[in-house]
């Protein structure tokens, strides 16, 4: 269950003020119980999940999981980083997680889970086996792009240098030369997943995953939910990827003045885009030229989104495209309608669900991605009634609930949901 979180101390200054002052505008919009849940949902992850360690890292647990996903952790501090530029107890907590998710990759930049400490702790039959450091050991692209992303944009808040260290160096080579390697998975790749007794998470080809031609986009074995991808390129890790990769040229050149670097990541974001453009669209009878969510490149193609972020859904999330883009338009169509499966209406909510969790479930994350890409104020308004009223009376997220009975629910201790909330809460805050 989710933990009575202590209160936030005077250790964070300057999320103590942004969270009076959030709440402060919201009541002067009468969004009272929004304001509310914001100052629940925003400090969670601070007060629940954050351990400091002896060696200057930080260790950010998912949750009710004692183990630390590269995504999740930089999903769940992601509120923090336009506050850090004037709190040094955010930059130590920020400064030391970049610190630690590049040592994990460094360890083993195909894990998308680790533990604190070298203990074994996991998935311990999974195979080939894993790092004791590792809790989980499927590829997720995203997993590679996440730990990127918090490194540049807390770069561009604070203009800390000091997170530029050897170690961080190595991780971006490191993320740069499985990408490349991934581009020709059937080819080159090492990587295979088995997990015995497990049909739905063992990938086929005993672990190499179902066969893919070259399209100069990344496989990847796994969603952003954990979950096998049914055609290993997943267009929207790969936008991300494209979106990120830029982040590399531009850290190589500016700050470790490394041109080969810079050189290798634009060449590749180049590659990425083609494929994209080339492989992933697909003409829909009803909503015309959409993105497809997966292909092989052999054209088979997977027509649907999934909750978990990067999604479809969270194109201009991502920094990809703008909400206003036409294709972005026409796959947003696509995609809050019943032509994409996942996507769930009940008496309290309407919204896009996962294969990971019961059919019919919704997840909070993609109601707030939806808010915080639409550009459509009453649609925003509505989406904020769901969050707020599909709780279960606990005032924080879950990873989804039954939209017909809210109090059937999966997870009710996901941070990672109440930090995305409270982003778009705030976004509600300006409007």
């Amino acid at each position: 269950m989710q933990p009575q979180p202590d209160i936030l101390r005077d250790d964070y200054p300057t999320v103590t003020t942004f969270i009076k002052d959030v709440q402060q505008r919201l009541s002067n919009k009468n969004d009272i119980q929004a304001a509310t849940m914001f100052a629940r949902c925003f400090p969670n992850t601070l007060t629940t999940t954050v351990k400091y360690l002896n060696d200057g890292t930080t260790f950010v647990m998912t949750g009710d999981i004692p183990a630390m996903w590269l995504r999740d952790s930089s999903a769940q501090v992601n509120p923090y980083i336009s506050q850090a530029r004037e709190d040094a107890s955010l930059q130590r907590l920020l400064s030391g997680l970049i610190q630690r998710q590049a040592q994990y990759i460094l360890i083993d930049p195909y894990a998308n889970a680790f533990n604190q400490q070298a203990n074994g702790q996991g998935h311990k039959q999974d195979l080939p086996a894993r790092s004791p450091w590792v809790w989980e050991r499927k590829f997720e692209l995203d997993s590679l792009c996440y730990p990127v992303k918090l490194c540049y944009r807390y770069w561009q808040v604070t203009g800390d240098p000091t997170i530029f260290t050897d170690v961080t160096h190595q991780m971006l080579q490191t993320i740069l030369n499985v990408m490349h390697i991934e581009q020709r998975h059937d080819q080159k790749s090492p990587y295979t997943f088995i997990r015995p007794g497990d049909d739905n998470d063992t990938l086929p080809r005993d672990g190499k995953g179902a066969p893919t031609q070259y399209t100069g986009m990344i496989w990847s074995g796994f969603r952003p939910s954990d979950d096998a991808c049914r055609f290993g390129y997943l267009i929207p890790a790969n936008m991300f990827a494209v979106v990120v990769l830029g982040y590399i040229s531009e850290i190589a050149r500016q700050v470790y003045k490394d041109e080969n670097m810079a050189q290798q990541a634009l060449q590749l974001r180049g590659e990425v885009e083609t494929g994209i453009n080339r492989y992933g669209i697909v003409e829909h009878p009803q909503h015309g030229r959409i993105y497809a969510y997966e292909t092989d490149g052999a054209g088979n193609v997977n027509l649907m989104d999934d909750a978990n972020v990067p999604s479809l859904l969270a194109i201009p999330y991502l920094g990809y495209r703008d909400s206003n883009d036409a294709l972005y338009q026409h796959t947003r169509q696509f995609l809050l309608s019943q032509d994409n499966p996942y996507y769930f209406h009940g008496k309290y909510a309407r919204g896009i669900g996962s294969p990971h969790t019961p059919a019919g479930y919704i997840w909070p994350i993609a109601l707030a991605i939806q808010g915080l890409t639409s550009i459509d104020l009453a649609e925003r308004e509505a989406l904020l009634q769901m969050l707020l009223h599909t709780t279960a009376d606990t005032g924080y997220m879950h990873e989804s609930f039954h939209p017909d009975d809210p109090k059937q629910f999966t997870r009710a201790w996901f941070a990672w949901a109440n930090s995305l909330c409270a982003e778009f809460i705030y976004s509600m805050a300006q409007a």
